[in-house]
């Protein structure tokens, strides 16, 4: 079956409906654009259907299959990065990975991970960003309600499987104000007895682990790779490179084995709460 596209979505939808036009004109199947691409097909279709965004490289990809359109691809692509969103472009392949996931398993050193923050909580780090004077950041109010929007996939009939580990640091660092911190951590308490979510701290004595170079978070679908989510201190970075999730599913294994059973998180979880923030 052909699904059908809204062309006038979006540039990237506006993207998938050109490749697709442009490919069936050419007479090529999605596997063997895929293949002169070096992408997979179903990766083709997944353009083609605004499922998941191009990349650069597969744009220029594009262009050199097509030379005759002048480098058409590369110019939406770049259309599409300034296209203004809830999401900047980048995060977009996260999203939508994360909204088709059966599984999601995250690594947080730092902070709250954005599914798991109250709106307080999520107004207090956009907030915080230097760069929120410019024309990106100047609706604050926006960027909350789509961090907040991402946390619908929890309320699913049947959500995905939930693995969050996070270093106890998190607990102690004070975002926006005590009660902020103290309604955070009930916040968490709460989830935790979701039968689909598992919250499980890294407790302090551990000391230095692997953990400390960065957040990440993997998702899991079935019938497609894994694919990763890395923090930096710039934008992030979304990658399916097999040996990128390979090395990250090991690091997120071994912060699991050191951290402290569900019920004992927990258990910390609410006397941080209650001893520390509670006013």
């Amino acid at each position: 079956m052909t699904r059908d596209l809204d062309a006038t979505r979006s540039p990237i939808a506006f993207f998938g409906a050109e490749l697709r036009r442009v490919r069936t004109a050419a007479g090529m199947s999605q596997d063997q654009l895929g293949r002169d691409l070096r992408f997979s097909g179903d990766l083709v279709g997944k353009v083609e259907t605004c499922q998941r965004a191009p990349t650069p490289d597969f744009a220029a990809g594009c262009d050199q299959v097509f030379p005759h359109l002048d480098g058409l691809f590369t110019r939406l692509m770049e259309l599409a990065r300034r296209w203004n969103g809830p999401h900047p472009q980048w995060f977009r392949d996260w999203v939508d990975a994360e909204r088709e996931a059966t599984s999601l398993r995250t690594w947080q050193p730092m902070l709250v991970p954005g599914l798991l923050q109250t709106r307080d909580y999520a107004r207090a780090i956009l907030g915080a960003n230097p760069d929120s004077d410019d024309d990106a950041y100047d609706d604050i109010d926006g960027h909350v309600a789509a961090r907040l929007g991402r946390q619908a996939i929890l309320d699913r009939p049947r959500p995905p499987v939930l693995w969050v580990v996070l270093d106890e640091s998190v607990l102690h660092r004070c975002v926006g104000s005590p009660k902020v911190m103290h309604e955070q951590l009930l916040h968490f308490a709460n989830l935790a007895d979701r039968p689909r979510i598992t919250i499980q701290v890294v407790p302090a004595r551990v000391g230095v682990h692997a953990g400390l170079l960065g957040g990440f978070a993997i998702a899991s679908a079935p019938g497609t790779p894994d694919i990763v989510y890395l923090e930096t201190s710039a934008d992030g970075l979304v990658a399916e490179k097999p040996s990128v999730v390979v090395q990250v599913t090991l690091r997120f294994d071994t912060l699991r084995a050191v951290a402290l059973p569900k019920d004992d998180s927990l258990n910390l979880i609410l006397k941080v709460a209650e001893e520390r923030w509670l006013e």
